[in-house]
């Protein structure tokens, strides 16, 4: 009989911005993916997918027992209402598992053209207390995404106010928004381009001086001190530490941000909370022994300087969520192998250069992480390289027998 940690087991939910991703993140151990649409996303600077695109991948993800979850979630103008249902209208041939919505006209929208689809109430959507869950759930939504300004005990309370089958999903990891739950307007007063119509330029990572009213043109520095002079800029959040107390919250689905970011990230962030969380259900112990080693992995794709957010209460002076702007990077990313031959020949789509006789390092999805030799580089005539260009190129990259198809390939950075 199942214990009361394994009864609740929660979704791993990953964001794929490209094909690429998606199938890393199903490969890597991924129980669900959030993907948005060419339209209606707030994420419109991601590849993003059409909807023959789309109808493939969710056909790819059933098939490995994985769901796929569209993002419909901006705040629409009057003038997008007849676009988004013509979306709908496409998206019935598509087959999502649910959609992730903010606006109340395109839940109506929603529920009126694909009756069918489980509907999720985006993090957008200010969801901070069990009367806004019983409301949604009062319209037939599946599942709301808590607002990222709620700590740990306040999820447990709403967890336990709300109906059984009204599920909670919280962000677990990764880029944090200056502004409640999402909505800002930096971006649109700065350059005309709305956040909350999938259209953000990030200015909150930009750098800031200030100018006395009385002097213009004259810029004063912000001098930096030991959090940086980056005054609008979040740290990432980063729960893999957390996981006990993520469970015992009742969280039914752990979500992972970053549709922008690449398949070193999914393969990363994927298997390192994949591992926790299965070590964890096993047993405390186990996830205690093992807590090293996800420290360690979850720090080796892009980021900035990790945070608990507001899961432990709210940031005071001394747990400040702002930080540098700068990314720490100590991996670069190489490449996906999509074939290989038999002998240690695999053809991938190159990333990042990388030369004859580097040692790169191929990633497991089991937690292995293998370092080989390039013992050769090809072009798709078959003429041998002496390094893989810095361009997107396809390529044959000798790494042995180890690679196989669907391993992410990366390098420690210089």
């Amino acid at each position: 009989m199942k214990n009361e940690k394994e009864a609740r087991r929660p979704e791993l939910l990953i964001p794929a911005g490209s094909r690429e991703m998606l199938r890393t993140a199903v490969r890597y151990g991924a129980d669900a993916v959030y993907i948005g649409g060419e339209s209606y996303s707030l994420r419109a600077k991601a590849h993003n997918f059409s909807p023959a695109e789309m109808k493939e991948e969710v056909r790819f993800a059933h098939a490995q027992g994985v769901k796929v979850y569209v993002t419909a979630n901006i705040f629409a103008h009057h003038d997008d209402l007849a676009g988004v249902r013509a979306y709908f209208e496409e998206l019935k041939d598509v087959e999502p598992d649910a959609l992730i919505i903010s606006d109340p006209g395109v839940f109506m929208l929603a529920r009126e053209i694909l009756p069918q689809t489980d509907i999720h109430i985006s993090t957008q959507a200010n969801n901070t207390n069990e009367g806004t869950y019983r409301f949604w759930h009062s319209l037939g939504a599946k599942r709301a995404v808590a607002a990222r300004e709620l700590s740990l005990a306040e999820i447990a309370q709403i967890r336990g106010a709300v109906p059984a089958d009204m599920e909670i999903e919280c962000f677990v990891h990764g880029a944090m928004c200056i502004s409640y739950s999402g909505r800002c307007l930096l971006s649109n007063y700065f350059t005309g381009r709305d956040a909350n119509q999938g259209e953000c330029t990030h200015p909150c990572r930009w750098n800031y001086a200030v100018v006395e009213e009385t002097r213009p043109g004259e810029y004063l520095p912000v001098f930096e001190n030991e959090r940086g002079t980056y005054l609008f800029n979040s740290k990432d959040l980063c729960m893999v530490g957390h996981i006990p107390e993520l469970l015992a919250a009742g969280i039914d689905s752990f979500k992972v941000e970053g549709r922008m970011k690449n398949a070193l990230y999914a393969a990363v962030v994927t298997r390192t909370y994949r591992k926790a969380i299965d070590d964890c259900l096993k047993s405390e112990e186990t996830y205690r022994e093992n807590l090293p080693w996800y420290l360690e992995e979850i720090g080796k794709c892009t980021r900035r300087e990790f945070t608990t957010g507001f899961y432990f209460g709210k940031p005071g002076a001394g747990s400040q969520i702002y930080g540098e702007s700068t990314y720490r990077k100590e991996y670069v990313y190489l490449g996906c192998v999509e074939e290989t031959d038999g002998r240690g020949l695999c053809r991938l789509e190159q990333k990042n250069k990388f030369s004859v006789g580097e040692t790169v390092e191929i990633m497991k999805p089991d937690g292995r992480n293998q370092e080989v030799r390039v013992g050769g580089i090809f072009d798709e005539a078959g003429e041998p390289q002496a390094s893989a260009p810095h361009a997107k190129q396809i390529i044959y990259a000798d790494l042995g027998k180890e690679a196989e198809p669907g391993d992410v390939l990366r390098r420690r950075d210089a």
